[in-house]
C-alpha cells in the first residue's frame, strides 16, 4: 500500500462504500442520528480525499428527528449504472425504510429517495445483472413486526427501481461460515463468476470478511475454503475490529478492500476514542479465481492539520463537514455580525435533539478552542459519543462576571468544575492526546478542558469510546447553547497523530 494513507477517511466514518467512475472515486460512510447524513467524498488517487456533499441534506430525505440512538442512517452502498449514482440505505427506526437516493453528480443535489417495500433489513447492496435486473442484497435483520430482532441471514430480492416495489419474496443467500450477525452483503460481477462479500462476528473485536462465489447474483454460491478473507481477531494488531468491506480496482490496475476498523491507544490498546473509520487494504488475486488479502497496515498521515473555522457569513455552514444531531446545522445555528449565533432552548447534551453544531474528530492527538460571548446565554464547547457521553465547558455571565463550568457525563454520572472571570469573551479549549508511552495502567487518551488557558479537569478518555458507549458514531466536537443566545468567534482545531506537539 505504498503511499496510501490508513485511516484513509479519519475519525467517524463508518461502514464506507467506494465506487470508481470514470478515473474517480466516490466514497459514503453511515451517518445514523447525526444530519447532514451520508458524507460523499472524492478522490483521484485513493489518497487525497475531499468532502464534497452529503446526500441527505434536507430531514425529510431520512425523518431521524425521533430515532434513538443507534437507529437511524444505517451502513449505505453507492453504486453507479446508466449514467446515474444511487446509493442504497436503510434508515432504520425511520417511515423511509430501505430508501435509494439518485443524482447525476454525486456532490448533489440528490433526490428525495425512492423506498423499496418488501426489504426488512440493514445495510442493502444494488447490483443489475447483463440484462439489467436490479438485485438488493441485504442482512435480515427483522426491524419492525412479531419478529423484530430476529435474523435471517443475507436475503436478496429483484426489485424495480422505477416504483419501489420487490418483485419477489425475499431469499436466502450465502450467511457465512457461522458467525454471527451476517451482514454488510455486497455482489460484484469479476472474471467468470459473481462475488458476494459480506461481513460476520459483529462490529467489534470478532469482525470478519468472508467471501463466496457463484455463477449469478442470485447464487447459489459456494464459500472460499479459506474463511474468513480478513480478521484482526486474535491479533494485537493497532488496527482491530476490521471488516464490512467493498471492493474496488485501484489507480495502478489493482484491486483493494476498503473497509472499516478502529484505531485502541493505551497500554492495553483497549479503547477506540475516534470510533470506527474508514481503511484500504490490497488484494490480489490468485490463478485459481479467490482474492487474497494483506493485514490492514496503519499508516497515519505526517504532519499536523491545523483549521480555523470563522464566521464570516451564512456561506459558512456550507461546509459539509458540519454536522447537528437529528436537525441540520442551519436549523440551530446562524451567522450574524461575523460570529456563529446558537438559541438555547433549556436543553444540554443529554437532549435528543441538543443546540449543538460539530465536526468530526479526526485525529488521536487535538487540540480545540473557541472564544465564546456568553453575555445574553449559556454555552460554549464539548464533545459528544451520545445523550449519556459528552463533556465540555460552558460558559455564562452573572453578576458582571464570567463562570466557566466544566463536566463530564458518562452513563447517567456527572461531575462539574468551576472557575469565574472578569466579564466578557473567554477562551475554551479542549486538549486529547494519546496516553504516554510509558503509560502502564489500563486507560484510554488524555483529556483536558480549559478556559483561557488555565486547566479544570483531566478526565481519562476511555468513558468516550466506542468501547463505552453504546453507539456505533465517534466523537463529534463541536459548539452548544443551552439558554438564552451565545456567540461564537470561531472554531480552531489542531490534529495530529505522530506529529510533535504543535506547541
Amino acid at each position: 500500500m505504498t503511499g496510501r494513507p490508513n485511516p484513509l477517511i479519519p475519525g467517524f466514518n463508518p461502514d464506507p462504500s467506494v465506487i470508481l467512475v470514470d478515473g474517480v472515486y466516490y466514497l459514503v460512510t453511515s451517518t445514523f442520528e447525526y444530519l447532514p447524513g451520508l458524507p460523499v467524498y472524492r478522490s483521484t488517487d485513493l489518497v487525497t480525499w475531499e468532502h464534497i456533499g452529503n446526500v441527505a441534506e434536507r430531514p425529510e430525505q431520512v425523518v431521524v428527528g425521533s430515532v434513538v440512538t443507534g437507529a437511524g442512517v444505517f451502513a449505505p452502498t453507492i453504486r453507479y449504472h446508466d449514467g446515474v449514482f444511487h446509493v442504497i440505505v436503510t434508515v432504520v427506526g425511520s417511515p423511509r425504510g430501505c430508501v435509494v437516493f439518485t443524482a447525476t453528480d454525486p456532490a448533489g443535489p440528490w433526490s428525495e429517495g425512492l423506498t423499496i417495500t418488501g426489504v426488512d433489513g440493514i445495510d442493502p447492496d444494488l447490483a443489475w445483472d447483463d440484462d439489467g435486473t436490479a438485485y438488493v442484497t441485504y442482512s435480515g435483520l427483522r426491524l419492525s413486526g412479531e419478529e423484530a430482532g430476529r435474523h435471517h441471514g443475507i436475503e436478496q430480492v429483484r426489485v424495480d427501481l422505477a416504483t419501489g416495489r420487490a418483485l419477489e419474496a425475499p431469499r436466502s443467500l450465502w450467511s457465512g461460515t457461522g458467525l454471527r450477525f451476517p451482514e454488510a452483503p455486497h455482489l460484484y460481477r469479476h472474471g467468470d463468476h459473481w462475488y458476494l462479500v459480506i461481513a460476520e462476528g459483529g462490529t467489534e473485536r470478532a469482525h470478519a470478511v468472508s467471501i463466496a462465489r457463484g455463477a449469478s447474483p442470485a447464487g447459489p454460491f459456494t464459500g472460499y475454503p479459506a474463511n474468513p478473507l480478513l480478521t484482526a481477531s486474535g491479533h494485537s494488531w493497532p488496527i482491530q475490529n476490521t471488516g464490512h468491506a467493498d471492493l474496488v480496482e485501484t489507480p495502478d490496475g489493482g484491486w483493494a478492500l476498503v473497509l472499516l476498523g478502529v484505531r485502541p491507544v493505551g497500554a492495553a490498546e483497549a479503547f477506540s476514542p475516534l470510533g470506527r473509520e474508514t481503511f484500504i487494504t490490497d488484494v490480489v488475486w490468485a490463478d485459481d479465481g479467490w482474492p487474497t488479502v494483506a493485514p490492514v497496515e496503519l499508516a497515519p498521515r505526517p504532519g499536523t492539520e491545523h483549521v480555523v473555522f470563522t464566521f464570516k457569513d451564512e456561506t459558512a455552514l456550507d461546509d459539509p463537514g458540519w454536522l447537528a444531531v437529528r436537525t441540520t446545522p442551519r436549523a440551530v445555528a446562524r451567522v450574524a455580525d461575523e460570529h456563529l449565533e446558537l438559541r438555547g432552548q433549556q436543553a444540554g447534551l443529554g437532549d435528543p435533539q441538543p443546540v449543538f453544531v460539530g465536526r468530526r474528530q479526526r485525529h488521536l492527538n487535538a487540540v480545540v478552542t473557541t472564544t465564546v460571548d456568553a453575555s445574553d446565554g449559556v454555552g460554549g464547547l464539548a464533545v459528544r459519543y451520545d445523550e449519556r457521553h459528552h463533556f465540555g465547558l460552558e460558559a455564562r455571565t452573572e453578576d458582571h462576571i464570567t463562570v466557566v463550568t466544566a463536566w463530564a457525563a458518562l452513563a447517567g454520572l456527572r461531575q462539574e468544575w468551576r472557575t469565574t472571570f472578569r466579564t466578557g469573551p473567554v477562551e475554551l479549549g479542549l486538549e486529547l492526546r494519546t496516553p504516554p508511552e510509558e503509560a502502564t495502567a489500563v486507560g484510554g487518551d488524555l483529556v483536558r478542558l480549559l478556559a483561557n488557558g488555565t486547566p479544570l479537569a483531566e478526565l481519562d478518555g476511555r468513558y468516550w469510546t466506542a468501547e463505552t458507549c453504546a453507539s456505533f458514531t465517534g466523537r463529534v466536537i463541536g459548539l452548544h447553547t443551552s439558554e438564552g443566545v451565545v456567540r461564537f468567534a470561531e472554531f480552531r482545531y489542531a490534529g495530529w497523530d505522530i506529529a510533535p506537539d504543535p506547541e
